[in-house]
């Protein structure tokens, strides 16, 4: 209504100033009418007037509506705005605007489809190689072949962050939400990052009860605690370090926390450690962090339903705190 009444404005003058020279030009015209003659033509042109604007206004009601709301445009196709020739007009007008949309919506998708594939591909691909690599490292010394098996799990974690990457835009075709054993799949985290923990000379205390289940996606929840892990060992310098992970209950949810003994992160760093590709002081200074685990552990987390925060101080190590909540 107070759109229509907008748009109405310039009539309303228009109109107030034909009413204001009606009684003046039977004044310079010479003819002295009785007042109340001069007041009825006016008051009939306001009631002719004020028709008018009624049938303007059911006529423009629907678009009106529309444009006072806060519908997204895109959805203003799917009923006509009014029979009159401008609600119409832009009715059609909207349909041609979302045809093309939606065509170049098609060929984006489409794009990004093949984008992914090739990424798909592209990381299969790179594992053959490193694959060969890994079976020649036994004919060579032990120094030698210590370094290319720690570059290899390095090129090994980089692939798979690219795969996981990728797959993260079609994340609602890629994940099943099922009953884990919290403990497992921890053991399991260990159990594929161990070279990594041995050569750092970082031990892993897990305390963790054998029977908590929590509700996640195994392969996500394992790539998470892959990163997590990861991280906890690249920003531990020294050995005889510890890295504890454990979990305690907060009524229905269960929270699991991964503390490392590590340099910790600056308080100016803390609100952006999972805004992507930032590194921070501490990861310019070790030259190990990409940027993106934690940023990918973010995102995992809201779309699973899980929560992840993270508590630290420099030099006295890092909590990153997983919550599970309880869905069913």
């Amino acid at each position: 209504m107070k759109l229509f009444w907008k748009d109405q404005i310039p009539l309303l003058l228009f109109y107030l100033l034909q009413m204001l020279l009606v009684p003046v030009l039977y004044w310079l015209a010479g003819e002295h009418r009785p007042i109340a003659i001069v007041l009825y033509g006016m008051a009939l042109s306001s009631v002719i007037l004020l028709l008018y604007l009624g049938f303007r206004y059911i006529q423009y009601y629907r678009l009106f509506a529309k444009l006072s709301s806060t519908v997204p445009m895109a959805e203003y196709h799917s009923s006509p705005l009014g029979d009159a020739p401008l609600p119409e007009a832009v009715y059609e007008h909207l349909q041609i605007i979302e045809r093309k949309y939606q065509e170049q919506l098609n060929v984006h998708v489409s794009r990004m489809d093949q984008h992914i594939v090739f990424i798909n591909r592209w990381v299969h691909q790179m594992k053959t190689p490193l694959s060969v690599i890994q079976l020649t490292l036994p004919e060579l010394e032990d120094e030698v072949a210590s370094s290319i098996q720690e570059e290899l799990e390095r090129l090994r974690k980089g692939l798979e962050m690219v795969i996981y990457t990728s797959r993260l835009d079609r994340f609602e075709d890629d994940f099943q939400v099922e009953v884990l054993l919290l403990r497992k799949a921890v053991s399991e985290a260990v159990s594929e990052n161990r070279r990594l923990f041995i050569r750092r000379g970082v031990q892993v205390d897990i305390q963790v009860d054998a029977d908590i289940s929590v509700y996640s996606d195994a392969k996500w929840l394992r790539f998470m605690l892959t990163q997590i892990l990861t991280n906890a060992v690249n920003y531990t310098s020294g050995t005889g370090k510890t890295v504890t992970v454990s979990s305690t209950q907060i009524g229905t949810d269960t929270v699991l926390n991964i503390t490392d003994q590590g340099i910790g992160i600056s308080p100016e760093d803390l609100r952006r450690v999972f805004n992507p590709y930032f590194t921070g002081e501490r990861g310019r200074q070790y030259h190990e962090s990409t940027g993106m685990g934690l940023y990918l552990v973010h995102e995992i987390c809201n779309r699973l339903g899980h929560t992840v925060e993270l508590h630290s101080r420099p030099g006295e190590g890092t909590t990153v705190r997983l919550t599970f909540r309880r869905h069913i």
